[in-house]
């Protein structure tokens, strides 16, 4: 038996590092501004790092390194990023057994062109990552274990929904943190899944785009159930935890960054960590939160997460606010 399991995306990523990136305002991009390089030239990198990422690895790797007895269920082809992948979630004591390794298939890879202030862009292949089928995800897996913490499962929201429906009905707990293909779906096909989703996890971005609202009160009206959790990130800005009308956000500390990659599943990951071992909201924001500040201070989604449970005097940095 698991403590939890993870579901979801794996990637090998490359992080190259350069003062040569730079950000340009301008309309032409959806962002409102355009990480740029002089067209035709080379551009010297400063730093290469290569690392693994992914959702699903990313929380396994929290999960494991705190203590937890972890399992993912994660898609890598049958090549050497795949290999590196699974060498890697074994660094962080998290079973492989259950990764599947797709005969000539090809590991999801991400490239991340990174300025010097953090800012980064992320240039993705999904490869077998986003091909997720019902037989990657065996039902005595999922009941198997105590916690489901399920990702992106590259829009495959049949399969996320029978992924919820089975825990539920084996009284697994389920936190869920859908990517934005599952998210297109819209709020009148996520509703039926809501009550048995123990927390919800999303950044505010996507809060508003599931739901159309701009204000964290009417999105958690819309998202609520009774005694569950809703859990929405915002950036810089903190996060804000909801549960049967109470809620709290959780301050950052400004401790400055060198990449943010990593940071929503850190946050997510640390949140669940705490929730299980505490049952206690403004305990799970603090830890969520120093996970998350923990892996913006190293390039890489997992070279910062947390090697030790956090002592209470760093858990106190932390300032929690009722709202």
């Amino acid at each position: 038996m698991y403590d939890i399991i993870t579901i979801g995306a794996a990637t090998r990523d490359v992080f190259l590092v350069s003062n040569a990136f730079v950000a340009i305002k301008s309309k032409k991009f959806a962002t409102g501004a355009g990480e740029c390089v002089a067209l035709g030239s080379k551009i010297e990198v400063s730093e290469l790092v290569l690392t693994t990422g992914g959702g699903a690895t990313n929380a396994a790797a929290t999960f494991g390194r705190l203590g937890f007895r972890t399992a993912i269920i994660c898609r890598v082809g049958d090549d050497s990023p795949g290999k590196d992948v699974v060498e890697d979630l074994s660094r962080f004591g998290v079973s492989t057994h259950l990764v599947r390794q797709i005969k000539n298939g090809e590991t999801a890879y991400s490239t991340i062109l990174t300025m010097k202030d953090g800012e980064r862009t992320v240039l993705v292949y999904r490869g077998t990552s986003s091909k997720f089928i019902t037989a990657d995800v065996p039902e005595t897996a999922i009941k198997n274990t105590n916690w489901i913490y399920l990702t992106s499962l590259g829009g495959n929201l049949g399969l996320a929904k029978k992924i919820i429906i089975t825990a539920h009905k084996a009284g697994v707990k389920v936190a869920w943190n859908p990517g934005h293909k599952e998210l297109e779906s819209g709020l009148k096909t996520f509703a039926p899944l809501l009550p048995m989703v123990d927390v919800l996890n999303m950044n505010l971005e996507e809060a508003m785009f599931l739901t159309g609202k701009k204000k964290l009160v009417d999105i958690f009206k819309l998202v609520h159930t009774d005694g569950l959790v809703r859990l929405i990130t915002d950036g810089t800005n903190g996060a804000t935890v909801y549960r049967d009308g109470w809620m709290a956000h959780a301050a950052t500390t400004g401790v400055k960054s060198v990449s943010r990659t990593g940071a929503g599943d850190a946050f997510g990951s640390g949140f669940v960590a705490g929730l299980i071992k505490t049952q206690d909201l403004i305990e799970a924001l603090r830890v969520g939160m120093i996970n998350a500040e923990s892996v913006i201070l190293k390039y890489g989604a997992k070279n910062g997460i947390l090697k030790t449970w956090p002592s209470t005097l760093k858990k106190r940095q932390v300032k929690i606010s009722a709202l």
